[in-house]
């Protein structure tokens, strides 16, 4: 909904920031600010600024940035109209009539939600007659009590078409009402109009606000669909929406959240004692949803069936989160055993247990891994770069450029420690991903330091080095490290391939890894601030050793004063080093696949090796000849 610029003006203008923020975080002031614990992420030095002047809040430990529209959006899980409602009632305004809706337009909305409320009441009523026994008894044998069951006005529709209908118009209301609110389906063809539920269990569905604005019902006779909710209408839409969502405790912003995937499931929660539970509305989570739990918890469960459709769901769910995830917003996951629902198990062995696998959810990035690599058939070089490309397509998809860092980096762990004692085949980039054994070596008809002549090359290392493989690889790999850290932009730019590349010096690797991820994190580090960062981690050793001038003589690019483009013209002919290194491996072991077996399959292999080889090349020649 729109509202008038002023109108928003005069909220913030009369109501103070602080005043409100403060009524949930305790605040320090500090200056001409206020200081306390940031309330989106769990924090134990206080980084969450208040600044009444400026009329907004920041934290710079997770980027959390707003005024105060926003602050109780967030912390309250409104939208955006909702929260506007809200504070103007605090500010003593009237709300402004909406530019969409006019004020006889509002009247039937507000109408619409009187209606509602009139058919829950009834539906409510009805489960208490005889002709709802049955379905009494089906609540009593999935341990509900009556209790639970008026709690959550759990209501019955019978088994006549026109009784809620009639109902209705006895109060007031007229049929046009009923069939824009999704209870009544038209008369067409002659019939009449008759009732949308009929001869099922209902479950009221409500808003942020706890207004009614839908129903679902499971069916208790013969029917298709064994669960049915409301159509979509001008108060509901099932995708923006989620059952039990005005009842979860606001305390539990930053605490665990649940969601299952059923109205019984949530509710058998919640008599359990768990609060904490929302579901969605017959669908798949859609992205309004994912806005919605993220609006109340960092880190949603999605409690699922432990079967084949629990494992789809959760790769739905995955597909859906990848592009928004961002610092702080994923999901878990707790996959019940097959079979088992949170009722079920509830019923079966108590809270407790499903406790258990609450504390125990996995993250998504081990959801994902296994989702990939399940029953999947990975004894071959391709079939792993298959599985590198997927994994790399997937976290491709993830927009924050910080997160999907931290997932290539995740992924490009795994495969090491799945495939230690196979290297991969070509993936993404130059850097490659397999372990590399030995120094180089010849690798067509270009030879030399890096396995190629090169007409001026950016590493010169001494006659003495070159008697010792070992110290020559330690030299290339420091020189290589100084560049980074005193070019911090070329981490930036050749992101992709870093965050894949392993260095064989445990002690160098360590500190090259700690690099990748300081600038994964502070993207905005320069060389000062990175080395002191870097220091402060027990690096300050190894960066001595190699910020020195008996170092940069081996590769002038990699000083702190030599041209950016020169140090990424050095940098990228040592990444293309680490590519011929694989290149290499993978040439070997096709062509002895090739001798022991002659197959036209190896003989692809073979020619597959080559033809990566000479894109290299061709690499290369563009990199000498720019």
């Amino acid at each position: 909904m729109a509202f008038p610029p002023e109108f928003l003006d005069q909220i913030r203008s009369r109501l103070s920031l602080t005043e409100t923020v403060g009524r949930r975080v305790k605040l320090t002031r500090r200056g001409r600010e206020n200081l306390g614990l940031c309330p989106f992420h769990s924090e134990k030095t206080p980084s969450f600024t208040v600044n009444d002047d400026k009329g907004f809040f920041h934290c710079f430990g997770c980027g959390a940035h707003g005024d105060i529209i926003s602050f109780v959006m967030e912390t309250e899980g409104l939208a955006f109209p909702e929260a506007v409602e809200r504070l103007a009632g605090l500010a003593g305004l009237e709300m402004p009539e909406q530019e969409r809706l006019d004020p006889e337009e509002r009247r039937r909305q507000r109408d619409l939600y009187d209606l509602l409320e009139a058919a829950a009441a009834w539906f409510e009523m009805q489960l208490q007659g005889t002709e709802a026994a049955d379905a009494r008894a089906y609540l009593e044998s999935r341990g509900l009590s009556p209790d639970t069951s008026k709690r959550f006005r759990l209501g019955y529709a019978g088994k006549a078409r026109g009784a809620l209908l009639a109902s209705l118009k006895r109060q007031g209301f007229d049929e046009t009402q009923a069939v824009k609110a999704g209870l009544v389906k038209p008369a067409e063809a002659g019939a009449p109009a008759r009732d949308y539920f009929f001869q099922r269990i209902i479950f009221p569905i409500a808003d942020a606000r706890g207004r009614i604005v839908a129903f679902g019902g499971r069916a208790m006779g013969d029917s298709k669909a064994k669960y049915l909710n409301s159509p979509e209408t001008p108060l509901f839409h099932k995708g923006r929406q989620l059952y039990n969502l005005h009842r979860v405790p606001r305390r539990s912003a930053r605490h665990d959240l649940v969601v299952a995937e059923g109205y019984m499931d949530v509710i058998a929660m919640s008599q359990a004692g768990l609060e904490e539970a929302v579901a969605p509305l017959g669908t798949a989570i859609t992205e309004e949803q994912l806005g919605l739990l993220w609006r109340l918890c960092d880190e949603p469960i999605l409690c699922l069936d432990g079967d084949e459709a629990g494992r789809r769901a959760a790769r739905r769910a995955i597909e859906r989160a990848l592009p928004h995830l961002r610092a702080g917003k994923s999901l878990r996951f707790a996959l019940l055993p097959s079979g088992e629902d949170p009722d079920s198990l509830i019923r079966s062995q108590g809270i407790d247990a499903l406790r258990a696998l609450l504390e125990a959810a996995q993250p998504l990035v081990e959801i994902l891994w296994r989702s990939e690599t399940a029953g999947r058939r990975l004894d071959t070089p391709e079939r792993q770069a298959a599985l590198k490309h997927e994994l790399f397509q997937a976290a491709g998809r993830i927009q924050d450029g910080d997160v999907k860092a931290a997932y290539l980096r995740a992924f490009s762990q795994r495969l090491q420690n799945r495939f230690a004692a196979r290297p991969l085949g070509r993936g993404h980039g130059r850097g490659g991903t397999g372990h590399f054994s030995g120094n180089g070596g010849r690798f067509g008809k270009r030879a030399g330091l890096y396995g190629r002549s090169q007409k001026r090359p950016a590493l010169a290392l001494s006659a003495a080095g070159r008697g010792q493989p070992d110290l020559l690889e330690r030299r290339r790999d420091q020189v290589f490290i100084a560049a980074l850290v005193n070019h911090p932009q070329l981490v930036h730019r050749h992101a992709e391939e870093l965050t894949v590349l392993p260095l064989r010096d445990p002690d160098l690797n360590a500190l090259f890894r700690a690099l990748v991820d300081a600038l994964a994190l502070q993207q905005d580090l320069d060389s000062e601030a990175l080395k002191c960062h870097l220091s402060n981690q027990g690096f300050a050793g190894l960066l001595g050793d190699l910020l020195r001038s008996d170092v940069y003589v081996h590769g002038r690019f990699a000083k702190p004063d030599a041209p950016l483009e020169d140090a990424d013209r050095g940098v990228r002919e040592i990444l293309g080093h680490f590519s011929r290194q694989r290149q290499a491996v993978d040439y070997s072991e096709a062509g002895r696949a090739l001798a022991e077996e002659t197959s036209q399959e190896n003989l692809d292999r073979l020619e597959a090796t080559k033809a990566a080889a000479r894109e290299e090349e061709n690499l290369l020649t563009d990199l000498e000849e720019s």
